[in-house]
């Protein structure tokens, strides 16, 4: 377990054992430290706010937390909101399935209506623009090989960012790699060629060789040398500069994992092909995510104009 409840006593109570418990197994099952640390804020946020103990929280104390103003003085939106209550909510099912509380006072809140964005995915043409202002430097060869690793296998940020040199193996002339996806799921992959060979000279160019490196170093060297190598927050910076200087909309790391879905579509794969691909639970995800990226041919739109003379 990697996250830390800073302001917790050294001599955990009962609750504060379940709360550990909880994040434990939410790192497990998501596999991202990022949500976990999310998810430690917003706890500590809530019971240092309300000065309860879980089996004390009501409605109402969740209520006034999730609507009202963050550290920031801001009032929240409705993401924001959603998050609150999602979290909470899930802190207490957790608690209840441990036969700890026997409610969740969350079920009688209800949580705003979000629409959410639609994906975005870049075109092979913008993948191209992209990659041409990466610069030929260090940096440069070992965010690009981050940028071509995330398009051509299609992982997510955290399973790709978490790349270490044991993950990988070289069998004759192909190179597989290993990871642990969402909900635990691991699985082992081909590293296509292309990326492979920006990995080795975004090595090179740090001055190290994958034959020679410990297993447990970082696949993403940083200038410091060390085996964490680089951080998610640093890569999503230096990412954003490489936006802007093509011109292109700000986005997030999971934009590649869009455009892989997308450009495979594109070279003619099916939605079962492009399902496996992403290791989605279902062809169902598959299908909605498809249809929110690409949009949906409207197919009767011709007849209608016709009829009505434009």
């Amino acid at each position: 377990m990697t996250t830390t409840i800073t302001n917790f006593a050294d001599t955990a109570t009962g609750w504060q054992r379940a709360l550990y418990a909880f994040l434990a197994e939410k790192e497990q099952r998501s596999g991202s430290r990022r949500t976990v640390e999310g998810y430690s804020r917003m706890l500590q946020d809530f019971f240092g706010r309300s000065g309860k103990e879980p089996d004390h929280v009501i409605a109402q104390d969740i209520f006034v937390y999730a609507h009202g103003p963050g550290l920031s003085g801001k009032q929240p939106s409705a993401i924001t909101i959603g998050a609150r209550i999602a979290c909470l909510s899930s802190f207490f099912r957790f608690l209840i399935r441990m036969d700890i509380i026997q409610s969740n006072p969350c079920d009688k809140l209800q949580r705003p209506q979000v629409s959410p964005s639609p994906p975005r995915g870049l075109s092979a043409d913008q993948v191209h623009q992209l990659l041409a202002v990466v610069p030929d430097s260090p940096v440069g060869l070992r965010d690009r090989a981050i940028i071509l690793t995330l398009v051509l296998t299609g992982r997510r940020r955290a399973e790709v960012m978490s790349m270490k040199a044991g993950d990988l193996s070289i069998e004759g002339d192909r190179t597989y790699y290993t990871y642990r996806g969402k909900g635990g799921k691991r699985g082992r992959r081909e590293l296509p060629k292309p990326a492979m060979d920006a990995v080795s000279a975004a090595l090179a160019a740090f001055g190290l060789n994958l034959a020679n490196m410990q297993s447990g170093t970082s696949l993403w060297p940083s200038r410091s040398q060390d085996c964490e190598g680089l951080t998610s927050g640093t890569f999503y910076g230096n990412l954003q500069r490489y936006f802007r200087r093509v011109g292109m909309k700000p986005a997030g790391v999971h934009i590649f994992r869009h455009t892989a879905a997308k450009l495979r579509r594109d070279a003619g794969e099916t939605v079962e092909d492009v399902s496996r691909f992403l290791d989605h639970s279902s062809l169902a995800v598959t299908t909605v995510y498809l249809r929110r990226l690409e949009g949906e041919q409207d197919r009767s739109w011709a007849k209608v104009a016709q009829a009505i003379g434009v």
